[in-house]
């Protein structure tokens, strides 16, 4: 199972064309190199400014976390959680293995010009069973012995695209015989009033929809053609099929408008 992937860094042309990203996949116990790299030896993620070292740092894949080596002699790389509020970890030089344990990382290495940067998912993140408002992982009590049970789907009801997916899931939760599962724009809409989400844009609630799609849900294309626009749709029978997203979640949108009388709500 993959546990670690990591979204390779492309050159800019492709990001005006908006290309999807090359992702490098990674099971526990994997490594990847990162750097410029050498004659012969290519870095596995590749950073080619000629201010990074040929062979800056490493990433390990955990069990639902991932490690990060930093091989430079002088220069600190950042880790930067994306899904907080300016959260990170410094990685010293020098320092081997060290633990991150963010699920939307992006690393940063000083460059001769912008930073090279980056990403690195864990979407295997496990809870608690029984953590309040959040998914069963199934790891069992303290001591229990034997391999722990990894959840299906492990979702965490505090990130971002936990908060799309719950929009895209409202109509139908609110009331069952709702036909229509929310477009983009809607879902920005809905959005927008929550703390953090001010800033979010239509290319990111694509971007967690394709997440959820691919990564966490992991559903199969060729998606059916519907009135909730294929995998948008996909992804909220799923979701309420397997109760990943129930009415108790509705607390965590920005409540809805009052409406003036006469008018549906």
């Amino acid at each position: 199972m993959d546990t670690v992937i990591v979204q390779l860094p492309g050159p800019a042309r492709a990001v005006a064309r908006a290309a999807a990203p090359a992702l490098l996949r990674m099971g526990p116990g994997e490594s990847a190199v990162f750097g410029r790299g050498e004659p012969g030896r290519p870095a596995a993620i590749p950073l080619p400014d000629q201010g990074v070292s040929r062979s800056a740092g490493e990433v390990v894949a955990a069990e639902d976390y991932w490690r990060l080596s930093n091989f430079s002699a002088s220069a600190t790389y950042v880790v930067e959680n994306l899904e907080g509020a300016g959260e990170h970890v410094k990685v010293a030089p020098g320092r081997l293995g060290a633990p991150v344990p963010f699920e939307f990382s992006r690393v940063l290495l000083p460059a001769l010009g912008e930073p090279a940067t980056f990403k690195v998912f864990a979407p295997q993140h496990a809870y608690l069973e029984g953590r309040p408002g959040g998914p069963d992982g199934g790891r069992g009590r303290p001591g229990e012995p034997g391999e722990h049970t990894v959840s299906p789907f492990a979702l965490d009801p505090t990130a971002k695209y936990f908060l799309v997916l719950l929009a895209l899931c409202e109509p139908r939760l609110r009331s069952p015989s709702a036909a229509a599962v929310p477009g983009v724009t809607e879902v920005l809409a809905r959005l927008r009033a929550l703390p953090g989400c001010q800033s979010l844009s239509r290319s990111a609630v694509n971007y967690h929809i394709d997440y959820l799609t691919a990564t966490k849900l992991r559903l199969r294309e060729p998606y059916e053609e519907g009135p909730g626009g294929g995998k948008r749709e996909e992804l909220v029978a799923l979701a309420l099929r397997f109760d990943l997203v129930r009415e108790e979640h509705l607390a965590l949108l920005p409540p809805r408008r009052a409406h003036a009388p006469g008018t549906r709500p």
